[in-house]
């Protein structure tokens, strides 16, 4: 038996990035060990029922896949370093946050990668050396391009297509000023201190904006205080465990501005997926999952209107921050509901999302 974590990823991967940061954070101690072809398909797809990364492997031969379960297990077995704030206004926009850096940016990321021959290059090299170690140069490029492909294959179904360029182009331009601005006045979101919402906004920020060259060159670079963010999350200092939550269970003013964006672009993809995750529960077979994707969902973005597929697995997401808000006493809901109020986020409480649980990849109503 290994007597430290495992995490099964790469340093180019969206969620893999994630976990990396917070294992650093929390100072816990895990071999980081690249995904291998056979990994992927065999020993991870066995145990977790889907060839996917991260995946975290504990001492006790506990396998662990999706970035905020392992969040939560890690939070339970090392309580140290704790992630969560304590206050509910805090720990409510934490937990969205997540939710948003998660599933919202997903495009994002796609989209800086994939459309610039530029990032080509460092992908084939670690993805070809990470998939079949040991194997020659040009077989390792031949895997790389096979995965590069099918990602690509990916690309107009979250809404990487070529007429939304623009306003993909505008409102990332838009959002990393926003982002920057808030980290010239504080080292975090919530702080001095990372939460849960650093690490779900640092997962397009770690593997893809601030790694690959055309973006981090292009877009983080110029950006020094979000460039300098990514660098913390990245490499974590013993004193940020130290630090505080902003005072009073405040929203800094910085913050409080993306926040109004989130809730007038995030919330409607939500409710159109929800809407269609309700039309398609009547023919679907008792405890059988949902589909991955559903039709195209609009909503706004900036200033005009964005398509993607509608992904069922982000109500999940959204239901987790909700669960937040009903465990919380009267008085917690209450600051939580007067704060959504002053930020234009109320309808967020008024979403009626059927009961789900993740299976895999894949949310299965309960």
């Amino acid at each position: 038996m290994h007597d430290k974590l495992t995490l099964y990823g790469w340093h180019l991967s969206y969620f893999t990035g994630k976990v990396l940061c917070y294992l650093r954070y929390k100072q816990i101690l895990f071999v980081d060990q690249p995904v291998s072809l056979l990994t992927l398909v065999w020993r991870i797809k066995r145990k977790t029922g889907a060839a996917v990364m991260p995946v975290l492997r504990t001492p006790a031969g506990e396998w662990i896949q999706d970035s905020s379960i392992i969040m939560d297990r890690m939070e339970v077995l090392y309580p140290q370093r704790p992630v969560e704030p304590p206050t509910p206004v805090q720990r409510f926009a934490s937990s969205l946050m997540e939710a948003w850096g998660d599933e919202w940016w997903i495009p994002m990321a796609m989209y800086t990668r994939w459309t610039h021959p530029e990032n080509d290059a460092l992908f084939e090299k670690e993805a070809g050396n990470s998939l079949l170690p040991h194997f020659p140069a040009f077989v390792q490029r031949r895997a790389a391009a096979y995965v590069a492909s099918t990602l690509r294959g990916y690309l107009p179904s979250v809404g990487v297509r070529p007429e939304q360029y623009a306003l993909m182009d505008g409102w990332m331009a838009r959002m990393l000023d926003l982002l920057d601005a808030h980290f010239a006045q504080q080292p975090y979101l919530f702080g001095d201190r990372p939460g849960v919402g650093d690490f779900g906004l640092v997962g397009s920020m770690y593997g893809h904006l601030g790694r690959d060259p055309w973006p981090a060159r292009a877009l983080i670079a110029p950006r020094l205080h979000l460039r300098a963010w990514i660098d913390r999350m990245s490499h974590p200092v013993d004193t940020a465990g130290h630090g505080e939550w902003l005072a009073g269970d405040r929203i800094a003013p910085t913050l409080a501005v993306i926040f109004r964006i989130l809730f007038k672009e995030f919330v409607p993809m939500l409710e159109g997926i929800n809407r269609q995750v309700k039309a398609a529960l009547p023919g679907l077979v008792p405890g059988k999952a949902l589909p991955r994707g559903l039709d195209d969902v609009e909503m706004p973005m900036g200033e005009g209107r964005f398509r993607r597929m509608a992904m069922p697995y982000t109500l999940w997401m959204a239901q987790r921050t909700l669960d937040v808000y009903r465990a919380m006493n009267t008085q917690g809901q209450a600051q939580v509901r007067d704060w959504l109020d002053s930020v234009g986020g109320s309808h967020f409480l008024e979403l009626d999302i059927p009961r789900l649980r993740r299976s895999g990849l894949r949310v299965v109503p309960e």
